[in-house]
């Protein structure tokens, strides 16, 4: 009888000390606003580069149409350093690994400010591609200013304080998921407890 209740107390202290699963949605649910907003940044900036991706084929396309070889090669290079942006944006760690200067903000917005000038590169002084001429300066213009906002961002050190608190947010997660599996292991060695007790 005296060892029911001693079992029956420690069960009440093991279940006071177990966190709830509304803590572990909560602390799951929270999310930093810095890396929200570093995020948005960067899926806008990649969506520019795509812009002006598709814009330089256009051009490249009528530039080998029209006999304008040196220009459908420049915007050939204009793509090809375009996809560079994009995969910077993506942060892929692999791609990192070999280009480490686009790890850094002011880096990575030195080249969105060479593409921007590429992509404004060469205007259609004819007159005959007006439609081409707008898309031209609207994704030159927008890449400029995202390459802009990235090279002052880091000079202010905003790319360090993201790769912080990514790092942070890493070790909060796997913090999480280790409390979820010590919870889980907690539980069914209960249960062999209560399955072992005569």
């Amino acid at each position: 009888m005296a060892s029911e209740i001693r079992d029956e107390e420690e069960m009440n202290i093991i279940q006071s000390q177990r966190p709830s699963d509304s803590t572990l949605k909560k602390l799951r649910s929270s999310a930093d606003p810095v890396l929200i907003v570093c995020n948005c940044f960067s899926f806008i900036t990649a969506l520019t580069a795509i812009l002006c991706i598709l814009v330089n084929v256009l051009s490249a396309i009528t530039s080998f149409k029209d006999g304008s070889i040196f220009d459908g090669i420049f915007r050939c290079y204009a793509v090809g350093i375009t996809v560079f942006v994009v995969l910077a944006e993506t942060e892929w760690g692999w791609f990192f690994k070999y280009w480490r200067v686009l790890e850094f903000w002011a880096g990575r917005g030195m080249l969105q400010i060479f593409v921007a000038v590429m992509t404004r590169a060469f205007p259609d002084v004819t007159g005959k591609r007006k439609e081409l001429v707008l898309l031209h300066d609207i994704s030159s213009y927008l890449l400029l200013a995202c390459g802009a906002t990235y090279v002052i961002s880091g000079l202010l050190c905003i790319g360090s304080l993201k790769r912080d608190r990514q790092r942070k947010e890493t070790t909060r997660e796997q913090a999480i998921k280790d409390l979820e599996e010590m919870e889980c292991r907690r539980e069914e060695l209960e249960a062999l407890l209560l399955m072992d007790r005569p």
